[in-house]
């Protein structure tokens, strides 16, 4: 099983980054798809939880002028087995690790933001946005 999430980078304040988290070793469809983050001396948190099927995510409280405004988007992929999150108007507050993870439960839930839920994580890529 792995989780490979790639798209990092160093970029200017306003600037976009499409991350994205290639999986293989499992069955894609049946796996909710979690992203969360690590900014420098802080500890990780969720961000987003993409389920199966289109169905609606779920997105961290933090976060929700970031989805509303459309700043930040969630979508998967089925024929590439891989979720991607759209980051536009990127910020400072936005430089972090940001780690993707596989939850074997297809949907998710209103505990999606617990890293227990999720079985499988990724390495991590490293966003930095520059002022």
């Amino acid at each position: 099983v792995q989780l490979v999430e790639s798209g990092g980078g160093l970029v200017q304040h306003g600037g976009s980054l499409r991350l994205s988290c290639a999986t293989s070793g499992f069955r894609f469809d049946d796996y909710a798809i979690g992203w969360f983050r690590q900014a420098p001396g802080k500890e990780r948190e969720w961000v987003s939880c993409i389920s199966t099927r289109n169905v609606k995510p779920l997105n961290a409280p933090f976060t929700k002028d970031d989805f509303g405004k459309d700043r930040w988007t969630v979508f998967r992929d089925s024929a590439k087995n891989t979720a991607y999150l759209q980051m536009n108007r990127l910020k400072s507050d936005d430089t972090a690790i940001y780690y993707c993870a596989a939850d074997d439960r297809g949907v998710c839930r209103a505990d999606s933001w617990k890293e227990s839920q999720y079985g499988y994580w990724g390495q991590g890529t490293q966003v930095t946005v520059s002022s």
